[in-house]
Order: structure tokens, then C-alpha cells, then sequence
């Protein structure tokens, strides 16, 4: 899951309910936290809009301490080692953290190859949405031609070998392109939904049934039993 809204309660729904994973995407959500995303401990992190090897090894970079990287360094108070009282963090830090380039425009499709090797990148990302609108296809992601850019940036990621330097293979079901076409293609990690849309369907539903109960009602049609409304045990356990 993709979590857009910044909200606390819905990550830990969220992780209740079974998903994975969940990325908080500060790039689209409403949160933000400049220079401090990984001094909070995230299992991960994802790169926006990574073109070239060049992009990526910058990437990598942010999250290595000198002399491996260019991270600013206050490990010794941050939740990311719980506030120093892991001693261990500075050892392990690196191998436990998830690295995710996001592969989503036409001249990044072309450098997928090389994104994939960069030493330190785990997984490459692909972005259907932005990649549609960089090919011109905006309002239709399932373009024959944003398809065919696709395959040949999953093949490129996928030829990579993750044991000996290369990296995974990431992406987003579509309405298109669902889950289970996109697991058969090699994909390791799938994100199927996003908490926003999620809320805007079981919101928009929610209304249209209360609407049609308004209309029966009207209509003189009896929606009751003994007092209690026929559908109300489904209702509550949306």
C-alpha cells in the first residue's frame, strides 16, 4: 500500500490488516520531512524519478555515511538507533536498509540496465503514471506504447541479477495491468492500492447507499427488520 495521507492511524490499520509494506509517499501525500527521512528509521526509501546510473549512485549516496556517502551524521541521537541506545546501528545500518529507485520516464527506461547495477540499489520502481505522461499518453497508461516501454524496462531490471549486484523488480497494479499479470512477469514486490483512493471509493459508495435508502424510503419501501437495517452487519464491517 501507498499511504498519501500522512496519517498515523491508517499506517497502523494498515500493517494490522496484512499488507507487507507500506511506503509513505512524501512526494504526492500531504507530510513531509526534509533531510530527516531517514534519521526516523524507515525500513526503506524510495527515489523519485531516477534517469541515469549517475542519478542513482547519487541515491545511494544520501543514505551512506563518509566516506561511503554524503549522509549527515547524528546517529548517535536519532530514532533511526533508537536514540544510541543500539550500539550496533552504525555496523548494520546499510544492509538493513531497503533502496528504491523509481524507473518512471522514457530516458529512465533507457538507463534501466544501468540503474539496476548500481551497487546499493535493491530494487528499481516502475511509475506507470508518469511514465504514461513522459510518452505523451497521460490519460491512457495502457497505451500500446507505454506498455511496450514497460516491458523493456522490466526485462532490463529483470536480466540483472540480484545476487551478484543487481537489483529487484518493483511496481503498481493498474486497473489494466493487475496484480497477478504483473507477479507471472517477475515482479518481487507489487503495491496494490493507495490509502486515498481506497478511503474515496468506501466513501463514495458509503454515500450512494445511503442516497438509495433515502429513495426507498421515500418510495414507501419497508428497508427494516424488527428495527434494524437488513444490510446493517455488512455496513459496519466495511
Amino acid at each position: 500500500m501507498f499511504l498519501l495521507s500522512f496519517s498515523p492511524t491508517l499506517a497502523e490499520i494498515a500493517a494490522h490488516s496484512g499488507y507487507d509494506y507500506v511506503v509513505v509517499d512524501m512526494e504526492h501525500g500531504h507530510g513531509g520531512i526534509p533531510k530527516k527521512a531517514l534519521d526516523l528509521g524507515p525500513q526503506g526509501i524510495m527515489f523519485p524519478m531516477i534517469e541515469s546510473r549517475k542519478d542513482a549512485t547519487k541515491a545511494v549516496s544520501y543514505c551512506r555515511f563518509p566516506p561511503e556517502g554524503i549522509r549527515g551524521s547524528a546517529h548517535t541521537v536519532v530514532r533511526a538507533s533508537k536514540y544510541g541506545i543500539d550500539e550496533g546501528y552504525l555496523g548494520n545500518y546499510a544492509d538493513e536498509l531497503l533502496i528504491m529507485c523509481q524507473v518512471e520516464s522514457a530516458e529512465g527506461v533507457k538507463k534501466a540496465d544501468e540503474i539496476a547495477a548500481v551497487d546499493g540499489v535493491d530494487c528499481v520502481q516502475m511509475g506507470p503514471l508518469d511514465l504514461s505522461a513522459s510518452l505523451g499518453y497521460l490519460w491512457d497508461p495502457g497505451h500500446k506504447k507505454v506498455r511496450e516501454m514497460m516491458r523493456r524496462a522490466e526485462k532490463a531490471v529483470l536480466t540483472s541479477d540480484p545476487e551478484k549486484g543487481g537489483a529487484y523488480l518493483s511496481g503498481f497494479a493498474m486497473p489494466h495491468d493487475g496484480p497477478a499479470a504483473i507477479r507471472e512477469r517477475g515482479y518481487n514486490m507489487v503495491a496494490g492500492t493507495v490509502d486515498i483512493g481506497l478511503f474515496r471509493n468506501a466513501a463514495v459508495e458509503d454515500v450512494r447507499r445511503f442516497k438509495m435508502g433515502l429513495v426507498n424510503e421515500s418510495d414507501g419501501e419497508d428497508s427494516l427488520d424488527n428495527g434494524k437495517d437488513v444490510d446493517d452487519e455488512k455496513y459496519w464491517s466495511e
